[in-house]
């Protein structure tokens, strides 16, 4: 199997292909006459020679998932985090600050905004990892302070991270914002311009 495997690859490579062109123009050569008797030697050292200077095959470049792709995979887990979270008592601080991010999330994941690869990373980290790695964290530990009081409070801790949490997005949302209303300069300056 291998080998029909190669042998097919062969006969449709550039090598076999620009070989065969210039092995044909020896036989266009012998058909006219001009390689005399040893027409069978030009026919074969022509289809070499077009073999040997054809470019070389280049594999294929791998398809990565495009940005547009990313977001209705991050779009979906985004919902399977909601889902989650409808179901985890948080305290109503918590909760605010929980309603807040999830909003924000939401809306730089809407189609149209984030594009950089970097901003996708940081929204899908923050999706899919440390949301629910801090409410689970905070579940747990509020079990444990039930049982063992004197402790912080795991309260402060969640808060604290979704605060974080919160200002990596809006630091993306700030940078969306400044990218449009450069966009939105420019477009002005252009329309100006164009007017003198």
């Amino acid at each position: 199997m291998a080998i029909s495997d190669r042998l097919l690859r062969y006969a449709e490579s550039r090598k076999n292909l620009t070989g065969c062109v210039c092995g044909l123009a020896g036989l266009g050569l012998a058909l006219t006459g001009t390689a005399g008797p040893l027409w069978p030697l030009v026919v074969a050292g022509l289809y070499g020679a077009g073999a040997l200077i054809a470019p070389p095959e280049r594999p294929a470049a791998p398809a990565f998932a495009d940005p547009a792709e990313q977001l209705d995979a991050l779009r979906a887990d985004l919902a399977t985090l909601r889902g989650y979270l409808a179901e985890v008592e948080l305290p109503p601080a918590a909760h605010g600050r929980l309603t807040e991010l999830d909003t924000l999330l939401g809306a730089l994941l809407e189609p149209g905004w984030v594009s950089d690869p970097e901003h996708l990373r940081i929204l899908g980290r923050a999706v899919r990892q440390d949301v629910p790695e801090a409410v689970d964290a905070f579940v747990r530990s509020r079990w444990w302070t039930r049982a063992v009081p004197g402790k912080e409070p795991p309260e402060r801790h969640l808060e604290r991270q979704l605060a974080a949490l919160h200002g990596e997005a809006e630091t993306i949302a700030d940078a969306l914002h400044e990218a449009e209303a450069r966009r939105q300069e420019t477009h002005t300056r252009y329309l100006e311009d164009r007017g003198r």
